[in-house]
Protein backbone atom coordinates (compact mmCIF):
# COMPACT_ATOMS: atom_id res chain seq x y z
CA UNK A 1 0.00 0.00 0.00
CA UNK A 2 0.80 3.65 -0.55
CA UNK A 3 0.02 6.29 2.05
CA UNK A 4 0.88 9.71 2.66
CA UNK A 5 0.91 11.73 5.87
CA UNK A 6 2.47 15.09 6.72
CA UNK A 7 5.19 15.15 3.95
CA UNK A 8 5.99 11.47 4.65
CA UNK A 9 5.19 8.45 2.15
CA UNK A 10 4.31 4.96 3.99
CA UNK A 11 4.66 1.86 1.33
CA UNK A 12 3.76 -1.00 3.24
CA UNK A 13 4.17 -4.66 2.21
CA UNK A 14 0.92 -6.21 2.69
CA UNK A 15 1.09 -9.64 2.72
CA UNK A 16 0.85 -10.84 6.13
CA UNK A 17 -0.51 -14.68 5.63
CA UNK A 18 2.56 -15.15 3.33
CA UNK A 19 5.19 -13.35 6.08
CA UNK A 20 5.45 -10.65 3.48
CA UNK A 21 7.80 -12.55 1.36
CA UNK A 22 8.83 -11.54 -2.16
CA UNK A 23 7.28 -12.76 -5.29
CA UNK A 24 8.30 -11.37 -8.90
CA UNK A 25 5.04 -8.92 -8.17
CA UNK A 26 5.86 -7.67 -4.94
CA UNK A 27 9.17 -6.53 -6.26
CA UNK A 28 7.45 -5.28 -9.11
CA UNK A 29 4.93 -3.15 -6.92
CA UNK A 30 7.52 -2.04 -4.39
CA UNK A 31 9.75 -0.77 -7.62
CA UNK A 32 6.69 1.56 -8.64
CA UNK A 33 5.61 2.74 -5.31
CA UNK A 34 8.82 3.87 -4.81
CA UNK A 35 9.13 5.63 -8.44
CA UNK A 36 5.76 7.16 -6.77
CA UNK A 37 7.69 8.39 -3.70
CA UNK A 38 10.05 9.84 -5.61
CA UNK A 39 7.91 11.69 -7.78
CA UNK A 40 5.81 12.53 -5.22
CA UNK A 41 5.98 16.41 -4.66
CA UNK A 42 3.91 15.79 -1.53
CA UNK A 43 6.39 13.38 -0.50
CA UNK A 44 9.64 14.36 1.38
CA UNK A 45 10.55 11.10 3.32
CA UNK A 46 9.67 7.48 2.49
CA UNK A 47 8.96 5.03 5.34
CA UNK A 48 8.93 1.62 4.40
CA UNK A 49 6.72 -0.81 6.54
CA UNK A 50 5.29 -4.00 6.79
CA UNK A 51 1.80 -5.30 8.03
CA UNK A 52 1.72 -8.08 10.03
CA UNK A 53 4.14 -10.07 12.18
CA UNK A 54 7.15 -10.34 10.25
CA UNK A 55 8.95 -7.79 8.48
CA UNK A 56 9.62 -9.74 5.20
CA UNK A 57 10.56 -13.46 5.27
CA UNK A 58 12.21 -13.66 1.51
CA UNK A 59 11.83 -15.07 -0.92
CA UNK A 60 8.42 -16.64 -1.07
CA UNK A 61 8.57 -20.60 -1.63
CA UNK A 62 5.80 -21.11 -4.70
CA UNK A 63 8.23 -18.43 -6.01
CA UNK A 64 11.01 -19.97 -5.34
CA UNK A 65 10.05 -23.39 -6.24
CA UNK A 66 8.85 -21.72 -9.85
CA UNK A 67 12.11 -20.22 -10.40
CA UNK A 68 13.83 -24.07 -10.84
CA UNK A 69 11.73 -24.65 -14.14
CA UNK A 70 12.47 -21.10 -15.02
CA UNK A 71 15.24 -20.95 -18.13
CA UNK A 72 18.48 -19.16 -17.56
CA UNK A 73 17.20 -16.22 -19.47
CA UNK A 74 14.24 -15.82 -17.02
CA UNK A 75 16.25 -16.04 -13.69
CA UNK A 76 18.90 -13.53 -15.08
CA UNK A 77 15.74 -11.57 -15.44
CA UNK A 78 14.52 -12.42 -12.04
CA UNK A 79 17.85 -11.47 -10.41
CA UNK A 80 17.78 -8.20 -12.08
CA UNK A 81 14.30 -7.11 -11.21
CA UNK A 82 15.14 -7.98 -7.25
CA UNK A 83 18.74 -6.07 -8.31
CA UNK A 84 17.14 -2.89 -9.83
CA UNK A 85 14.87 -2.95 -6.60
CA UNK A 86 17.67 -2.55 -3.87
CA UNK A 87 19.91 -0.21 -6.04
CA UNK A 88 16.60 2.35 -6.66
CA UNK A 89 16.14 1.87 -3.10
CA UNK A 90 19.55 2.82 -1.94
CA UNK A 91 19.82 5.49 -4.43
CA UNK A 92 16.38 7.00 -3.69
CA UNK A 93 16.29 10.63 -3.67
CA UNK A 94 14.67 10.71 -0.70
CA UNK A 95 15.75 9.21 2.37
CA UNK A 96 14.09 5.62 3.18
CA UNK A 97 13.34 4.45 7.08
CA UNK A 98 12.77 1.10 7.23
CA UNK A 99 10.10 0.45 10.30
CA UNK A 100 10.74 -3.33 11.14
CA UNK A 101 8.12 -4.59 13.00
CA UNK A 102 9.35 -8.25 13.03
CA UNK A 103 11.79 -10.80 11.18
CA UNK A 104 13.36 -9.60 8.28
CA UNK A 105 15.36 -12.75 6.80
CA UNK A 106 16.96 -13.24 3.40
CA UNK A 107 15.74 -10.84 0.82
CA UNK A 108 13.50 -9.07 3.63
CA UNK A 109 17.13 -8.26 5.36
CA UNK A 110 18.22 -6.88 1.90
CA UNK A 111 15.50 -5.11 2.06
CA UNK A 112 16.38 -3.48 5.43
CA UNK A 113 19.80 -3.15 4.27
CA UNK A 114 19.45 -0.73 1.01
CA UNK A 115 17.40 1.63 3.71
CA UNK A 116 18.89 4.89 4.95
CA UNK A 117 17.86 4.25 8.37
CA UNK A 118 15.98 1.79 10.21
CA UNK A 119 14.38 1.32 13.38
CA UNK A 120 13.41 -2.42 14.80
CA UNK A 121 12.01 -4.01 17.82
CA UNK A 122 14.24 -6.06 20.13
CA UNK A 123 11.92 -9.18 19.06
CA UNK A 124 13.15 -9.03 15.08
CA UNK A 125 15.88 -11.44 13.81
CA UNK A 126 17.78 -10.91 10.83
CA UNK A 127 19.84 -12.77 8.24
CA UNK A 128 20.71 -13.88 4.99
CA UNK A 129 19.09 -17.86 5.70
CA UNK A 130 18.98 -18.33 2.04
CA UNK A 131 22.76 -19.28 1.98
CA UNK A 132 21.51 -22.69 3.74
CA UNK A 133 19.29 -23.84 0.44
CA UNK A 134 22.27 -23.05 -2.09
CA UNK A 135 21.38 -19.49 -2.76
CA UNK A 136 24.03 -16.83 -2.35
CA UNK A 137 22.68 -13.60 -1.34
CA UNK A 138 24.89 -11.94 -4.01
CA UNK A 139 22.77 -9.18 -5.05
CA UNK A 140 22.57 -7.52 -1.34
CA UNK A 141 26.29 -8.49 -0.85
CA UNK A 142 27.44 -4.90 -2.24
CA UNK A 143 25.41 -3.18 -0.34
CA UNK A 144 26.17 -4.61 3.04
CA UNK A 145 29.54 -4.57 2.30
CA UNK A 146 29.41 -1.15 2.08
CA UNK A 147 27.06 -0.71 5.34
CA UNK A 148 28.95 -3.31 7.83
CA UNK A 149 32.63 -4.05 6.19
CA UNK A 150 33.86 -7.22 5.07
CA UNK A 151 34.46 -9.36 7.76
CA UNK A 152 30.69 -8.68 9.59
CA UNK A 153 29.30 -9.16 6.05
CA UNK A 154 30.82 -12.47 5.40
CA UNK A 155 29.85 -13.87 8.73
CA UNK A 156 26.63 -12.79 7.82
CA UNK A 157 26.25 -14.41 4.15
CA UNK A 158 28.13 -17.02 4.81
CA UNK A 159 26.80 -18.63 7.69
CA UNK A 160 23.17 -18.35 7.15
CA UNK A 161 23.02 -17.84 11.28
CA UNK A 162 19.96 -15.47 11.87
CA UNK A 163 20.74 -12.50 14.64
CA UNK A 164 19.27 -10.68 17.23
CA UNK A 165 17.73 -6.78 16.52
CA UNK A 166 20.40 -5.48 19.15
CA UNK A 167 23.34 -7.62 17.72
CA UNK A 168 22.48 -6.04 14.18
CA UNK A 169 22.11 -3.00 15.69
CA UNK A 170 25.72 -3.84 17.49
CA UNK A 171 27.36 -4.49 13.76
CA UNK A 172 25.76 -1.41 12.20
CA UNK A 173 22.88 -3.07 10.20
CA UNK A 174 19.99 -1.03 11.66
CA UNK A 175 20.23 1.91 13.43
CA UNK A 176 18.28 1.46 16.15
CA UNK A 177 16.51 -0.69 18.67
CA UNK A 178 13.39 0.36 19.82
CA UNK A 179 9.93 -0.97 22.20
CA UNK A 180 7.18 -1.93 20.14
CA UNK A 181 4.69 0.48 21.52
CA UNK A 182 7.26 2.93 20.48
CA UNK A 183 8.10 1.89 17.30
CA UNK A 184 5.64 4.18 15.01
CA UNK A 185 6.09 7.17 17.11
CA UNK A 186 9.80 7.37 16.88
CA UNK A 187 9.78 6.48 13.08
CA UNK A 188 7.09 9.38 12.01
CA UNK A 189 9.36 11.79 14.76
CA UNK A 190 12.70 10.83 12.98
CA UNK A 191 10.89 11.68 9.59
CA UNK A 192 10.11 14.36 10.65
CA UNK A 193 13.72 16.02 11.52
Amino acid sequence: TYEVADRIGTITLNRPDKRNALSGDMVEELKAAFGRAEEDEQVKVVVLAAAGDAFCAGADLAYLQQLQNNTYEENLADSASLMALFRQIYLLDKVVIARIQGHAIAGGCGLATVCDFSFTVPEAKFGYTEVRIGFIPAIVKVFLLRKIGEGKAKELLLSGDLIAAEKAADIGLINWVVPEEELEAKVTAFAGK
